[in-house]
C-alpha cells in the first residue's frame, strides 16, 4: 500500500465509524438484545423493565423502572447513549456491587455496537408495549 493509500485510509475510517455507528437500527436483531436485556439486565429491571427483578430493591437506590416517561423520553433524547453509559460506565459500584453481594456472576461481555444498538432497540419496544 502507497503513502497515498494510507493517507487515504485515515482519512476514511473515522467517517466509516460514524457511518456505522450513526446508520438506523434497521437489521438489528431482537433476539440478541432480548438475550442481552435478560442475561445481563433482567435480574434488577425484570424481564418488563419495570424495576421487578429480584435484585430490584436489593440496590440503594432501588432500580429503577426503565418504563417511565422521563426515562422514555432519556432514552429518545440520547439514544444508545444511555444503554451503552450505563453498561460501560455503571454508577460509581452500584452494579457490580449489588451483583456480587447477591450472588450473580456476570461472564465478561466484548460489547459491540450491535450489541448495544439490539439491546437499545429491545428496551424501546418494552417501553412501547408498558404504554
Amino acid at each position: 500500500m502507497g503513502e497515498q493509500d494510507m493517507r487515504l485510509a485515515r482519512l476514511l475510517l473515522p467517517v466509516s465509524v460514524a457511518a456505522v455507528c450513526l446508520s438506523p437500527l434497521h437489521g438489528a436483531s431482537a433476539d440478541n438484545g432480548e438475550s442481552l436485556f435478560v442475561e445481563r439486565c433482567a435480574m434488577c429491571h425484570g424481564t418488563d423493565a419495570k424495576g421487578s427483578g429480584p435484585l430490584a430493591h436489593k440496590s440503594n437506590p432501588p432500580t429503577p423502572d426503565l418504563t417511565t416517561a422521563a426515562f422514555r423520553k432519556r432514552l429518545a433524547d440520547y439514544p444508545g447513549v444511555i444503554v451503552s453509559s450505563v453498561i460501560l460506565r455503571p454508577n460509581g459500584d452500584l452494579i457490580p456491587k449489588t451483583l456480587k453481594e447477591n450472588g450473580y456472576r456476570l461472564p465478561p461481555h466484548a460489547w459491540t455496537v450491535k450489541d448495544f444498538r439490539d439491546l437499545n432497540d429491545h428496551m424501546n419496544g418494552l417501553i412501547q408495549r408498558s404504554k
